[in-house]
């Protein structure tokens, strides 16, 4: 039987090296054989958890300093307090109406308003304090299915040379043949990086409309910070079984749905 079309495959080296989030791995089985799926929830409880701390933070920061604000002008802690109490009111709004948009499936906020612009300072932030606890991957993972959600319901397409497919060299055999086939059948060609920032020089290079991208959890969301407010990006993260940067595996299905959602096919 013919195998149908592959792929370009086009190979890129860059500075920064693709796994760096991973240079504290000892080399034992990651938990759950690398496999850090986790509901969409998880990102919501742990970013309002996030946004509380942040806020308490700045709070406290504030209490302390009242008396020597007081001694510059005496309404500056008034006006400080005031205007915290705004931005928190602000902030806790936009959460609000985040959250009941991924649940509706309706795009109530404008795409620089929320997956490509404070989402991912709340992305951010919530994947530094996870990682406090030690939850980070599993939250990660929460945040990228959230902000596939939202920008899924953009309903974007663009044409088979506006996509471009980007990848890490970690992937099985098996996997990048999977790959290198769904791509094949769009017509959408596949970068593959040694090195990180592969979403940047590619980006830099072929000018997309839109990519979509796999890697790990910790890489993924490095990336979307880097690249999602310049330019729509859907994220697919990896299942690790032998460990981080080493024969690891995607959701073949889940790719090829994407890239048939975003590409218009003649």
């Amino acid at each position: 039987m013919a195998e149908g079309p592959r792929a370009q495959l086009i190979h890129i080296d860059v500075d920064r090296r693709l796994g760096h989030e991973w240079d504290e791995w000892d080399g034992r089985p990651l938990p759950n054989q690398g496999n850090y799926d986790s509901p969409p929830e998880l990102f919501f409880a742990w970013s309002a958890i996030s946004l509380a701390v942040g806020l308490g933070v700045v709070a406290l920061g504030l209490f302390l300093l009242t008396p020597r604000l007081a001694g510059v002008h005496p309404s500056a802690p008034v006006l400080l307090w005031g205007s915290l109490l705004v931005i928190a009111s602000v902030l806790w709004a936009w959460w609000g109406v985040l959250f009941l948009s991924y649940e509706t499936r309706r795009p109530l906020l404008p795409e620089r308003l929320a997956e490509r612009g404070p989402f991912l300072r709340l992305m951010r932030l919530t994947s530094r304090v996870a990682d406090r606890f030690g939850r980070r991957d599993w939250v990660e993972n929460a945040a990228v299915k959230v902000y596939n959600g939202l920008a899924m319901m953009r309903g974007r397409k663009v044409g088979q040379g506006e996509l471009l497919v980007l990848i890490p060299r970690c992937l099985s055999k098996d996997t990048l043949d999977g790959v290198l086939g769904i791509a094949g059948r769009y017509g959408v060609p596949v970068f593959v990086a040694t090195r990180g920032q592969l979403a940047r020089r590619a980006i830099r290079d072929r000018k997309p409309r839109a990519v979509v991208a796999v890697a790990c959890e910790r890489d993924m969301v490095r990336g979307v910070i880097d690249v999602a407010g310049k330019i729509p990006v859907l994220g697919l993260t990896m299942t690790l079984p032998s460990g981080p940067c080493k024969d690891a595996s995607v959701n073949l299905d889940q790719l090829e749905e994407w890239v048939r959602a975003y590409v218009v096919t003649k």
